[in-house]
């Protein structure tokens, strides 16, 4: 009878569980060394994940051609310390993902976003890299700016953004380096993109022909006119550093630089269109990092979540999805909270010393899972909360 009893309970705990959907996955490797991840990938392949994993694309009210996240290189000595080697990062939106991949050197990167328009910015971004030897080249191309003479491949962010600064554009460059780079992707690589696509890699291109290394968030409306609460332009955004002075971007230092050109060479940082709460995308990365004996190491959100919980389905969807993803104990959330004034903070908001526009704040996914599973998570503020 016992026996009975005890089987009973635990089906009927695993059914509760199943129609919940929000256990966290705790993900236990097949034996040691059994990462599977691979080192290379086709191109056919790589085609293949992008065009397989990624969802229809749908609406963003901005172009988000860049980060507005200023603060972003704060975490990273914390995630540097917290996270174990290897695994796989996924992240969202255009090129600060960059930087905590160069930073964080995971195994494989996938980078998931609602807008199409984002994932044809990274394969513009793919395509700039890999014909790019160095630092100097890739702004030269970036920005359709002739090269300044006698610029080092070993100077710092600081003297390649002055000497570009003073580089006016050129619209001969900039129809030659849009050649090459679609010739490249479509050519070479052999990347089906339709018209439309390579129309939407023209109009990002030519948003970083127009405004080179001033670029903003907001183009081509211009931020909030400037002052501490405009939107850090593309070099402000380089030249950023962590709490203590070190800067970790992809063009610090040319041995940066090299490290996210190998990702982009080797097909390792797939970008997906993809929407959070959708019913196929992130489950699909979920089903490869399985597949390969992996673990998700990194999640960054952004605030993602913040325009989930303006819907009751949307949210509980996401974490639904999210208890599908491979995890670790040390599997962590990262997200960011903007301090748009007068409204709530977090009490670790407040002591942050603002006027800085962002704060980046971790959470353990376990963590996150099991609150989302207890009743615990209900709004966004909940969220922000219990981050770190």
């Amino acid at each position: 009878m016992k026996r009975t009893l005890v089987i009973v309970a635990s089906a009927a705990l695993l059914v509760v569980l199943a129609a919940l959907c929000i256990s966290p996955r705790q993900f236990v490797p097949r034996a040691l060394g059994a990462n599977t991840l691979p080192d290379k990938i086709s191109d056919k392949d790589f085609w293949h994940l992008v065009d397989t994993m990624s969802e229809p694309g749908g609406y963003f009210r901005s172009d988000n051609l860049l980060s507005n996240e200023d603060t972003f290189q704060f975490v990273i000595p914390t995630l540097e310390r917290r996270l174990p080697d290897g695994g796989v990062y996924l992240g969202v939106g255009p090129d600060q993902n960059f930087t905590y991949i160069e930073a964080l050197q995971p195994r494989m990167a996938f980078v998931v976003d609602i807008r199409r328009q984002n994932m044809l910015e990274h394969l513009m971004y793919k395509a700039l890299l890999e014909l790019s030897p160095d630092r100097v080249d890739f702004l030269s191309r970036l920005f359709s700016r002739q090269a300044p003479v006698d610029l080092s491949a070993d100077a710092t962010a600081d003297e390649l953004f002055r000497a570009y600064g003073d580089v006016e554009p050129s619209g001969s460059l900039f129809r030659r380096n849009l050649q090459t780079l679609t010739d490249r992707l479509v050519t070479l690589h052999g990347f089906t993109l339709s018209q439309d696509d390579l129309n939407s890699i023209e109009y990002v291109y030519r948003a970083f022909y127009s405004s080179g290394p001033d670029l903003r968030y907001s183009f081509p409306r211009g931020g909030f006119g400037g002052g501490p609460r405009g939107f850090p332009s593309y070099s402000e955004l380089m030249l950023a550093t962590d709490q203590g002075g070190t800067n970790h971007s992809y063009l610090a230092s040319d041995h940066n630089f090299q490290i996210l050109r190998s990702y982009e060479l080797n097909n390792l940082l797939v970008p997906l269109t993809g929407d959070f709460g959708g019913d196929k995308a992130l489950k699909a990365v979920g089903r490869y990092i399985a597949d390969h004996g992996a673990t998700l190491t990194l999640f960054y959100t952004s605030n993602v979540e913040q325009y989930l919980f303006q819907s009751d389905d949307e949210w509980r969807n996401f974490y639904a999805n999210l208890s599908t993803l491979p995890v670790a104990p040390s599997s962590t959330l990262l997200r960011s909270y903007f301090n748009m004034g007068g409204g709530f903070r977090a009490p670790q908001v407040m002591g942050f010393g603002f006027p800085s526009r962002s704060v980046m704040l971790m959470d353990s996914i376990p963590d996150l899972l099991k609150a989302v599973h207890d009743g615990r998570v209900r709004s966004y503020y909940d969220v922000i909360e219990r981050s770190r």
